[in-house]
């Protein structure tokens, strides 16, 4: 049987992905004993993703081969802005942080990665290398979600950042997205390589980050 495209590319970024899913913060989320100090300081920085991302979706749509692709696009893009972006305004309500203190906060140096490889990636207009962030974005997410235990933890804060990553309709959205990638993607490895690996490392540094700026 042949490997997935997607699955070398994992592989590949061992034991990056390991770390990452594993990472203390995935952990102590998961039990919901993530300090109120350093879940605020962590939204704080992955809400300001929501741009550079909706800009990575722009492009996703921009790039696509199919009609089908371009709607599931569409209606994600409908979902980042409407229900995520909510959850970040109650969670922020309740950890007590207010738009100053969210404005006074500078990003993070994996922050600021993140968003510069997001727009690099939409600039390409290569759907190749599109796919390859977001099958990082959204896939290392459902991974680590997905190893959540069946009982959440009591504070919505905690228990719904994992159930927005990790419900159906997002465990399907993230099979799609890998399916798209392993069709586009043994076209352009090389761009798929780079980005891929680049994001993942990343996505670790985003979970040090968190206790670095939260002082956890």
């Amino acid at each position: 049987m042949t490997e997935r495209f997607t699955d070398t590319l994992i592989q590949a970024s061992e034991p990056t992905w390991t770390q990452a899913v594993e990472h203390r913060f995935v952990t102590e989320l998961h039990a919901g004993t993530v300090s109120d100090a350093v879940m605020a300081y962590y939204l704080v920085q992955d809400h300001r993703f929501l741009d550079s991302f909706l800009t990575l979706l722009g492009a996703a749509i921009a790039s696509a081969d199919t009609f089908d692709a371009r709607l599931r696009f569409g209606r994600f893009a409908g979902t980042i802005s409407g229900e995520e972006n909510t959850y970040f305004l109650r969670a922020f309500e309740s950890l007590g942080v207010t738009e100053e203190d969210r404005a006074a906060i500078p990003n993070a140096e994996p922050t600021t990665g993140f968003q510069s490889i997001m727009k690099e990636a939409a600039a390409t207009r290569s759907y190749a290398a599109v796919l390859a962030v977001l099958n990082v974005a959204e896939g290392l997410y459902c991974d680590w979600a997905t190893r959540a235990p069946e009982a959440l933890p009591p504070n919505f804060v905690h228990a719904e950042w994992i159930v927005l990553h990790n419900n159906p309709e997002f465990r399907e959205f993230v099979a799609f997205l890998a399916s798209e990638l392993d069709r586009v993607g043994p076209t352009a490895p090389d761009i798929c390589h780079d980005f891929f690996l680049r994001a993942v490392a990343l996505e670790l540094d985003f979970f040090d980050a968190a206790y670095e700026g939260g002082r956890g």
